[in-house]
């Protein structure tokens, strides 16, 4: 069975240009992915959050909308 999950993420580059994606699917469960620009970095971060998920699970979500005033 297939699951869309949302996952919040944060990217950042370094200081020699390399990027880095992180992410947790709970408070203990984190997955990260690197690359040379930040696509690659995202990509490989969902890669990993995959194979994260398969290990610890799925968590559950709560979607809530919120006016962000723009």
């Amino acid at each position: 069975m297939q699951r869309d999950i949302t996952v919040s993420f944060l990217v950042e580059q370094d200081e020699n240009g390399d990027w880095s994606a992180q992410a947790a699917l709970d408070p203990n469960s984190f997955a990260n992915g690197q690359g040379a620009t930040r696509e690659a970095a995202i990509e490989d971060l969902k890669k990993a959050i995959a194979l994260l998920a398969e290990t610890v699970g799925v968590p559950e979500q709560l979607v809530v909308t919120v006016d962000t005033g723009r």
